[in-house]
């Protein structure tokens, strides 16, 4: 949705305040309120509105419900050099993706390269908080997480992988990192539940019904297509594949198709999703450390590209760093089903409702 069609709008410290009080009355700890709070307001800063703020709610059902432990115990163990596991504690994703991206950056900035299986985890929103988390400290990084069913095989008639997210972000000198974070899917789940909310339209080609076939429409949506489409989606299945081994399988979870549903009706029984976080540090590999001219070279000769009809062409990143700095300038918006959980929310528990810009 464009901000165009916004009329509520909040101050980036505004929504963090809401947050970081909502999750507390809750029963989340100070260290995960923070680690929610940075990840979701990182996401809708930057435009990715299907995980940013309007996840809140469903997150405070989860924590109510005992599903994610407020206070959870992880547990990190290094393994080898360069390698690690942390038991998430069934806790939020969001403060194991963090945690896990710092052990993995540690362990790089020591030997060159680290990298995080987590396990007992939980939805952690936006993958590229993490990768970005990498980028942000000078190093390169990658990250993906595993999800319950919601994506048709190429060629399946029900859903078998996850959204299953890649997400990889590298630092760039004098400017904001290269960030691509993609899920493997066609669009994410809550897209079709942001969509839904709103009375619009999907594309075509990302979305199926309960007979597999092609819909738009939000209310018939029974799976996701694989990236690709109706006849490439071979390629998403595949890169969905490629997250679930490294995710699920290297943590030693359950794999997508036999996780608990993101929604419900269980909203007690942890899920054990499992993430990956790999971190580089760029001057380790080749001698003299070519890469801030090499991919400065790179970004300079990608944007430089002509458009096709007046397009201006852009590195992954360039469109969220945009958004970032106007949703700075101009307040972070909230549609009228967002406006209304979180007026439902600050009733529930008792916090003082979000004060839009005038």
């Amino acid at each position: 949705m464009s901000d165009a069609c916004q009329d509520f709008r909040v101050e980036r410290g505004e929504l963090e305040r809401f947050m970081l009080a909502a999750l507390a009355r809750a029963g989340a700890d100070a260290v995960s309120a923070e680690a929610v709070t940075r990840a979701l307001v990182t996401a809708s800063r930057m435009g990715t509105d299907s995980h940013g703020l309007r996840l809140l709610p469903h997150y405070i059902r989860a924590l109510q419900g005992g599903r994610i432990a407020g206070a959870p115990r992880m547990r990190f163990q290094r393994r080898l050099p360069a390698t690690g596991y942390l038991d998430a504690g069934d806790g939020f994703g969001h403060l194991a993706g963090y945690t896990a991206m710092e052990h993995a950056a540690a362990m790089a900035d020591e030997v060159g390269v680290g990298a995080v299986a987590v396990g007992n985890s939980s939805h952690f929103g936006a993958a590229g908080c993490y990768a970005l988390a990498a980028a942000e400290r000078g190093l390169i990084g990658l990250t993906v997480c595993n999800s319950d069913p919601f994506v048709l095989l190429h060629q399946g008639s029900r859903p078998f992988h996850g959204t299953n997210p890649i997400a990889f972000a590298a630092p760039v000198e004098g400017e904001a990192p290269y960030l691509l974070d993609m899920a493997t899917s066609s669009i994410p789940w809550n897209r079709v539940q942001q969509y839904g909310a709103i009375g619009r339209e999907l594309p075509d080609q990302v979305a199926a019904d309960a007979a597999g076939e092609v819909t738009r429409t939000p209310a018939e949506v029974a799976a996701l297509m694989p990236l690709g489409g109706s006849d490439f989606g071979f390629k998403g299945a595949g890169l969905g594949g490629m997250v679930e081994v490294l995710s699920s399988t290297l943590a030693g979870m359950l794999h997508g198709f036999r996780l608990l549903p993101m929604g419900g009706p269980d909203m007690a029984t942890p899920r054990g999703v499992g993430h990956f976080c790999l971190a580089l540090r760029p001057d380790a590999f080749a001698p003299g450390d070519p890469f801030p001219a090499c991919l400065r070279a790179y970004l300079d000769d990608l944007r430089a590209q002509p458009g096709r009809d007046g397009a201006r062409v852009m590195a992954p990143g360039d469109r969220e760093w945009a958004c970032r700095a106007r949703r700075d300038a101009e307040g972070i918006p909230l549609d009228s089903a967002n406006q209304r959980a979180y007026a439902e929310l600050a009733e529930a528990l008792e916090v003082q409702a979000l004060r839009p810009l005038a």
